[in-house]
């Protein structure tokens, strides 16, 4: 897999909360935060990490999104998301599916395999100067 689309080794990815990294459309050239998780299969899925029931409140604030049950939790409104498939079991916004991005593990690390995304950095941006912060000790 091509080194510039590498997000993460897999024992980077925790079970028990996500995994925040930043993309940058290809078309539009926008940042877009995107998280990684682990399902209940522990596979690696990707989302972009913005909850389906207002879009522009994040599910990952910079520490790891909240999970109970193998599902995350968006700490704002109290929505469930499935892992596997992003979609919300409970809250107000149910029956909704997180966007995904998709990802693809190869050799022990995770690699970004969707087309409209480059990978642009590790942690989330700070959506005052589009910068990408990586001292998040990733």
């Amino acid at each position: 897999m091509d080194s510039d689309r590498r997000i993460a080794a897999v024992s980077d990815v925790p079970a028990d909360t996500t995994f925040l990294f930043t993309v940058r459309d290809v078309d539009t050239d926008e940042r877009r935060e995107a998280l990684l998780v682990r399902t209940p299969d522990e596979e690696v899925r990707g989302w972009l990490n913005y909850c389906r029931h207002l879009l522009d409140v994040r599910l990952d604030k910079g520490s790891g999104a909240p999970m109970r049950d193998g599902e995350v939790v968006c700490a704002n409104h109290g929505a469930y998301f499935e892992t596997d498939t992003g979609l919300c079991t409970f809250g107000p916004c149910e029956g909704a599916v997180l966007e995904s991005v998709a990802v693809r593990v190869d050799g022990g690390d995770v690699y970004l395999a969707d087309d409209d995304y480059a990978f642009a950095g590790v942690g989330g941006h700070d959506d005052s100067n589009g910068s990408t912060p990586s001292e998040l000790g990733f």
